[in-house]
């Protein structure tokens, strides 16, 4: 097994092809880098350090988006942080994170894919100039999306080469941070997982 700091040597040397080695396809030019949920606070150092070494050796440009960023402007787009304080304190914390789900995943709201989509659209990014690191995907715990529903939405959309930091284990498939109990896997990934123990 790999240990991160190997993981991201791997990850780096992939990022300096072009187009990145991670590429199985042209329809979603993506990867996921596992690592451990402890990991966390090592992990975003390490990607700030990637980021600003492959700008330097590539010329590309890395942009780092907090999908913390996309849950928060989800909630507020459709009715509000306050709207949802009153309604946790009426209806619980598992109804109200079922309603951050549908927040996050119904047309009708604002879902995570359009908002990814949108705030890549404003930076008109360029496949072969730009890189996209998607990070702080802890910030749906326990429950309030399934990471692996936004890859399977911007299939064909998506063009810029990126890469989700996911934090979690790999039990047959990736477990989000480590909180499923069972040993069934969840979600399809055609693309390459680095963490992913065989």
């Amino acid at each position: 097994m790999l240990s991160l700091k190997e993981r991201f040597e791997l990850l780096e040397t992939d990022l300096k092809a072009s187009p990145p080695a991670f590429t199985m396809s042209s329809d979603l030019p993506f990867a996921i880098f596992r690592y451990d949920p402890e990991e966390e606070w090592i992990a975003r150092r390490e990607i700030q350090l990637l980021a600003t070494r492959i700008q330097n050796t590539t010329g590309k440009k890395v942009h780092r988006l907090k999908l913390s960023k996309l849950y928060w402007k989800s909630i507020k787009e459709s009715e509000g942080v306050d709207a949802l304080i009153k309604y946790e304190q009426e209806y619980g914390f598992a109804a109200t994170e079922d309603q951050i789900r549908v927040y996050l995943s119904d047309p009708d709201w604002r879902p995570l894919p359009q908002l990814l989509l949108e705030e890549i659209s404003q930076l008109k990014l360029d496949p072969k100039k730009d890189l996209l690191f998607l990070y702080r995907a802890a910030v749906f715990a326990p429950s309030s999306y399934r990471l692996s529903s936004l890859l399977e939405q911007v299939i064909g959309q998506l063009r810029i080469p990126a890469v989700l930091f996911y934090p979690g284990t790999w039990r047959g498939s990736l477990n989000y941070l480590d909180l499923r109990t069972d040993e069934e896997p969840l979600g399809s990934y055609r693309v390459k997982i680095y963490g992913r123990e065989s």
